[in-house]
């Protein structure tokens, strides 16, 4: 089975810095038939003027992850953390028992990113920081492993059962994901037009995706997306 949450239907916020919509319920906007998928809570896409950013502010219990689509962010937490962040990477934050950070765009132009949260398994863990550059992201036609919950083949750790993929695929590159049974799958589009089992999706749609056991992503042109594999 599979439920498109397409991009127009999401949640909207303009507060002139900050472009932002919300696949799931977050802040002002709330919405009972999408409030999160499995331990999938957030996914904002957020534009960010230059220049501009979040202050510093408070989170606790909750796998917090960023991934740049365009520009780059600067990063500082409690924990003593500073560091920029750029496409190609994407930084874990874990929040556990509490922790304070600010986001802001050092440069002139805008910044263009995802940022996710996801339910951790155990509440009260200490607080942990990671960021990591992946270069296999720029390969297309294939699956690139950014966290999961062993941080096997060089993803970051995160504390729940699921698996963040990152990919890109084109017209001569398709790509086929088998699903182990009882999983469950979130597709979102980063950017660029893609079918999932012959479902059409373009940038910013995401895709709930249960009882299928395999996966099948194709695109007429250059498209880029992420896997969530969720219990």
């Amino acid at each position: 089975m599979i439920t498109v949450r397409k991009s127009a239907e999401r949640g909207h916020a303009n507060h002139g810095w900050l472009d932002t919509y919300h696949t799931f319920s977050f802040a002002d906007y709330f919405d009972p038939q999408h409030t999160q998928f499995r331990a999938l809570r957030v996914i904002n896409e957020d534009r960010i003027q230059g220049g501009k950013g979040f202050g510093t502010h408070p989170h606790e219990n909750m796998e917090i992850l960023t991934y740049i689509i365009a520009g780059e962010l600067e990063h500082r937490d409690s924990m003593g953390n500073g560091s920029v962040i750029r496409p190609g990477e994407l930084q874990r934050m874990s929040a556990g028992t509490g922790v304070t950070h600010s986001e802001f765009n050092p440069s002139d132009s805008e910044t263009h990113l995802l940022q996710i949260w996801i339910f951790p398994e155990t509440h009260g863990l200490p607080p942990s920081y990671e960021q990591r550059r992946f270069p296999a992201l720029d390969r297309i036609g294939s699956l690139t492993l950014l966290a999961s919950t062993d941080g096997r083949d060089g993803s970051l750790t995160i504390h729940q059962d699921v698996e963040i993929l990152g990919g890109r695929l084109d017209a001569e590159h398709p790509i086929d994901y088998p699903v182990e049974e009882g999983r469950h799958v979130w597709i979102q589009v980063v950017s660029g037009n893609l079918n999932l089992n012959g479902v059409p999706l373009s940038s910013g749609d995401g895709a709930a995706v249960s009882n299928e056991l395999r996966i099948g992503l194709d695109s007429g042109e250059s498209a880029e997306f992420l896997v969530f594999n969720l219990a």
